[in-house]
């Protein structure tokens, strides 16, 4: 018998059994469906945060103190004069004192906002700017000046029918004007840098009654100059602090590395879930398979007996095998697919990123499983006794 003839009988088995054929899909159907999903779910969230870290620019440094084992803490005029040491190397610095406040306008407030204080470079370096009115000036930081930034959420909430410019606002029982309303970033919603108000760094230490600065930003002129720059910051805070475990300093490339070894461990864990879902597929195949071996005995026994070889019995069943996991891989891509476009990509979760690789794998993946757990079945089928199988009720 040819492997074309091996192939019309296969495929005339499973249509006269449709139900139990597609219960025989199902589990590989899910497996690779899920399989896609996952993986491009993992993939987009990973590039929503990638794109987010490299728009920063490969030349900024973040700062985190936590200032163990010193009783010291870097203030405004350590970093302004740490920056202005290396005028060539260091295109700005942003120090960053934040708290959660309620900012009230008369009888309208908004409770837990984020108040920032930080300097004029945070504009730049955080690509922060102004829709009306002015940013953050020098002079406003050197005479703790009473002024304020605010989002597009707290302008609309405290001023729904006014020009915010020139009011005055209270935070924390401090009158500050309004010097400036930033651009709209996030749609106006709450707790998003919408929902902001930015003062100057010295002010907000003031009114908070809190002189430390925990974190800051520091960005070198040029991306060739990071590591000289990381260097000199961890030499600067090492005179502060007496120890390293006092602060942490990482740039993006730190982050992306981070980023990248927990995607790394995110697809193994989906391999892992990957390879449970088949192996539950591969198992329901042969348990079928198995059964079909056991109904079509006498159907065995009379090709046998017509001069069927072993190998041909062998070759039928086990195309049967991998044309209901191929079918099921192919329907479980199309699950996939459309879940990325309608579910992931329609809802916006994520971006909707389709990878090859994995839908390839996935597919290769439920073709071996058909290989595998049919060969069992299509052994014990080619090894049936002739008379024994004739006389099978």
């Amino acid at each position: 018998m040819g492997i074309w003839q091996a192939w019309r009988m296969a495929i005339k088995s499973i249509l006269s059994n449709k139900v139990r054929s597609f219960l025989t899909m199902l589990g590989v159907i899910i497996g690779v469906g899920s399989v896609i999903t996952a993986v491009a779910f993992a993939q987009g969230s990973t590039k929503s945060i990638t794109d987010s870290i490299q728009s920063m620019g490969s030349n900024l440094i973040n700062i985190s103190i936590t200032g163990r084992g010193s009783n010291r803490n870097v203030t405004y005029e350590d970093l302004k004069e740490f920056a202005d040491s290396y005028p060539d190397d260091i295109a700005g610095v942003a120090p960053s004192v934040s708290s959660t406040i309620t900012v009230k306008k008369g009888p309208r407030s908004v409770a837990t906002t984020t108040l920032m204080g930080t300097t004029p470079d945070y504009e730049v370096i955080k690509d922060s700017h102004v829709q009306s009115g002015r940013y953050l000036l020098e002079v406003d930081v050197t005479y703790r000046q009473k002024i304020a930034l605010i989002g597009s959420y707290v302008a609309q909430e405290l001023f729904p029918d006014a020009d915010p410019l020139g009011q005055t606002i209270k935070v924390n029982g401090s009158l500050l004007t309004v010097v400036g309303v930033l651009t709209e970033t996030n749609g106006s919603q709450a707790q998003t840098t919408d929902d902001y108000v930015i003062i100057p760094v010295t002010t907000a230490q003031r009114m908070l009654r809190n002189g430390n600065i925990r974190s800051f930003m520091v960005q070198s002129a040029t991306a060739e100059k990071t590591s000289e720059v990381m260097t000199a910051l961890k030499d600067f805070l090492f005179r502060i602090y007496a120890s390293e475990s006092a602060y942490r300093v990482f740039n993006q490339a730190d982050l992306l590395s981070t980023l990248s070894t927990i995607t790394d461990t995110l697809m193994m864990v989906l391999g892992g879930i990957a390879a449970i879902s088949l192996l539950v597929g591969g198992i329901g195949i042969m348990n079928i398979m198995l059964v079909s071996v056991t109904e079509r005995t006498r159907e065995i026994g009379i090709r046998k007996a017509i001069g069927a070889k072993r190998r041909s019995i062998l070759t039928q069943f086990l195309i049967e095998a991998i044309v209901v996991t191929g079918l099921g891989g192919l329907i479980g891509v199309m699950l996939g697919l459309v879940t990325i476009k309608f579910v992931i990509g329609g809802l916006g979760l994520v971006p909707a990123v389709y990878s090859i690789p994995w839908i390839l794998i996935s597919f290769s993946i439920s073709l071996v499983t058909g290989i595998l757990f049919g060969m069992f079945p299509a052994i014990k089928a080619s090894r049936l006794n002739p008379i024994e199988a004739l006389r099978f009720e």
